[in-house]
């Protein structure tokens, strides 16, 4: 490859996981996990075929390499290109290479992750009095992953409160505690979050709806807080009992770690587990074939510009 001709930037961004449970498309954390992302400004006319405008590039390596688009239907791409056309700059073609580690259509985020890094990428090019503000930038991140929980995650770091408020997404970052120690059980299957939404029902039981509620607050106080409420604040009646058909393996190995004492929840839409501990040692005949278990540190930089 040639060098390239215009200013680069470069942008780590985080795995989440949403809902932790009873804090449906409301809650997110960041984990350690990271993909990084470099985007570079071509020069509009050097490099390419006479009388030929330039194209952008795609490059990516790790997770997704040869599956996911490298043209302007790559998610990190088109996130960018959407923040050009926000700011009301004319976009120039850009060259993205991609380094991934955070699996696809597993629960953590991937695509969230992709939407942010596009869009802070773009920002850290356009620069000071051209680039959106915050609120913006979580507002186009959540309308790209159709919701703000693990967006606004991968934005701030740390545990998000996310809400839509006069049709715009917001979202709020709090700190968890040192001692809140997840451990990520990755499943080798993939899945659709659109197939698992699709199973939950348009109403559910008062008592149902008045049970997770409770149980979100109660999860933000102990991932904040008290981390030996967290066994309660997991307790969710809201979208997983719907959901476990779609994964059986998940869902044993949710019920056998909740069996055990451990606080287990579906990470996002799954099928990824996610067990909230406090560093302690977990069970040794935990269900684990087909997953890899990943120790993973709550993230607390967000996204962010390393070069």
């Amino acid at each position: 490859m040639t060098a390239l001709d215009g200013p680069t930037v470069r942008v780590r961004v985080p795995a989440t996981s949403a809902n932790l449970g009873p804090g449906f498309d409301t809650l997110g954390l960041a984990l350690g996990l990271h993909d990084h992302v470099e985007l570079t400004a071509l020069e509009e006319n050097a490099g390419g075929a006479a009388g030929e405008p330039r194209r952008s590039v795609v490059e990516v390596h790790g997770e997704g390499a040869g599956r996911v688009p490298r043209d302007e239907r790559h998610l990190v791409l088109k996130a960018a290109c959407a923040t050009y056309d926000l700011a009301g700059v004319t976009r120039p073609p850009l060259h993205l290479t991609c380094h991934n580690a955070i699996p696809h259509s597993r629960g953590l985020g991937s695509s969230a992750s992709a939407a942010v890094a596009g869009i802070v990428a773009a920002c850290a090019l356009l620069g000071p009095g051209k680039a959106p503000d915050d609120g913006a930038v979580l507002d186009l991140a959540a309308r790209f992953d159709g919701h703000a929980d693990n967006v606004a995650a991968c934005l701030y770091g740390g545990l998000v409160v996310t809400w839509c408020e006069d049709g715009s997404f917001r979202g709020a970052r709090l700190a968890t505690l040192p001692e809140v120690a997840p451990v990520a059980f990755v499943s080798e299957h993939s899945s659709s979050t659109e197939a698992t939404r699709g199973l939950l029902p348009d109403r559910v039981p008062h008592a149902d709806a008045a049970f997770t509620a409770a149980r979100a607050a109660l999860m933000v106080h102990a991932l904040t807080c008290a981390p030996g409420l967290l066994f309660a604040a997991t307790e969710d009646r809201l979208h997983q009992p719907y959901r476990r058909p779609a994964y059986p393996a998940t869902a044993a190995l949710v019920d056998a770690l909740r069996d055990a004492g451990v606080p287990a929840v579906v990470s996002g839409a799954g099928p990824t587990v996610l067990a909230l501990t406090t560093g302690e040692d977990l069970p040794d005949d935990l269900p684990t074939g087909g997953f890899t278990t990943m120790r993973l540190p709550v993230d607390v930089d967000g996204a962010v510009v390393t070069g």
